[in-house]
């Protein structure tokens, strides 16, 4: 099979075209047509050298991934399904807002770390994407949209690894993508307009600061280890004090002053004062100083296997609040594409499961049916098994 030029970055691409006997030059230019412009046949591409043109196909194309659905919210949200072989499918959503237009695109076919509360979780795990997947969702978004606008102007400022998927355990076609996302010949994006959201993968967090530090969101969603482990299963091997610990050496390279982290609203499970004063006493006093960070709550998104519910909104509001007056700038997310399935942790695509997700999941639906049901239920979390 040829390659697929989606997968190269800016030094892949001018290491492929040196093999075909031309300068670097001829990459950039290359690299311009397919990022910039949008354009995937080499005959179009009019100030390559007829050569290069000449002999591109015959070892490579650029091979974007079929879309098989596309809805639109009514809140203006759209969300694309891709095809990406082997009866797996990916979901990415572009939410257009009045000051960014935000590209949330996917690094798996499905997930393996198994959040309580996300609907890709609940599908399984079926493989990584590859760079040339994870950089084709934005090819064909900012050029589809560039096309019904009119424009030959970029469209997406900003772009969130949060997708299906956990990015950090897809680390080697990641960073490739992020740099084809950040590369002023490719789409030019900020390091501060492009967020890398993760669980909490400890020694990739320590890499990605070496290789290519973006801003960082932490999925943190529980303010202690015993309740944290049983809403994100990766708490287990990468406790809280680790993971602060990372958070903290990641700042001196990161983009940003502070790190994000979200919270999903969880009824009765992770919402109460108690547990917006022991998020507070974590956020401020670990190791003395504090974690720079900003708080973003979530509210969940319900799905019927999730056996949870959503915070309501005066539990919302009050937590936040109680962040906001101890000092920890909080936000509440605002919930976009809930009516085409395409808000945060919504994201299912079609997964064709090699971690038997569902029958693990199953075993635990009696303690979540308790779970969403008892008030004061952070005990109950704690004890299940």
């Amino acid at each position: 099979m040829t390659a697929n030029l989606l997968d190269f970055d800016l030094e892949g691409l001018a290491a492929l075209c040196a093999r075909l006997g031309h300068q670097r030059f001829r990459a950039v230019q290359l690299f311009r047509w397919i990022h910039h412009k949008g354009v995937a046949r080499f005959e179009e591409m009019t100030d390559l050298a007829r050569d290069l043109r000449e002999r591109l196909p015959a070892v490579a194309q650029v091979r974007a991934l079929p879309v098989l659905a596309e809805q639109v919210s009514t809140d203006g949200t759209i969300k694309w399904l891709f095809d990406v072989g082997d009866g797996n499918a990916v979901e990415a959503v572009y939410i257009p807002e009045d000051d960014r237009g935000t590209l949330c695109v996917s690094s798996q076919a499905g997930c393996a770390v198994g959040c309580r509360f996300c609907s890709t979780g609940h599908q399984g795990f079926s493989r990584n994407l590859t760079t040339g997947e994870i950089v084709a969702q934005l090819w064909y978004a900012e050029h589809a949209l560039r096309r019904r606008s009119g424009t030959s102007e970029r469209i997406i400022s900003n772009v969130v690894m949060m997708g299906m998927g956990e990015p950090l355990q897809n680390y080697a076609a990641l960073v490739p993508a992020l740099r084809v996302m950040l590369d002023d010949h490719g789409y030019g994006l900020s390091r501060r307009r492009v967020t890398v959201s993760t669980s909490g993968v400890v020694p990739m967090m320590e890499r990605l600061a070496q290789d290519c530090p973006v801003a960082l969101a932490v999925s943190l969603h529980a303010p202690n280890d015993a309740l944290r482990d049983h809403l994100v299963p990766l708490n287990r091997k990468y406790p809280l004090r680790e993971l602060l610990d990372a958070c903290v050496r990641y700042l001196p390279a990161a983009p940003r002053d502070f790190i994000t982290f979200e919270y999903c609203m969880l009824d009765g499970i992770n919402d109460t004062p108690a547990h917006a004063d022991e998020l507070i006493a974590l956020l401020r006093g670990h190791g003395g100083r504090g974690v720079p960070c900003k708080v973003n709550l979530i509210p969940f998104n319900p799905f019927p296997a999730s056996g949870l519910r959503r915070s309501p909104r005066a539990a919302v509001k009050a937590f936040a609040d109680r962040l906001n007056a101890a000092g920890i700038v909080t936000t509440i997310r605002k919930t976009r594409g809930d009516d085409i399935d395409a808000a945060c942790g919504q994201l299912a695509g079609d997964v064709r499961d090699r971690t038997r997700a569902s029958e693990r999941l199953a075993r635990r639906a009696h303690d979540w049916q308790v779970v969403a049901v008892r008030p004061h239920v952070s005990r109950v979390v704690e004890g299940v098994g």
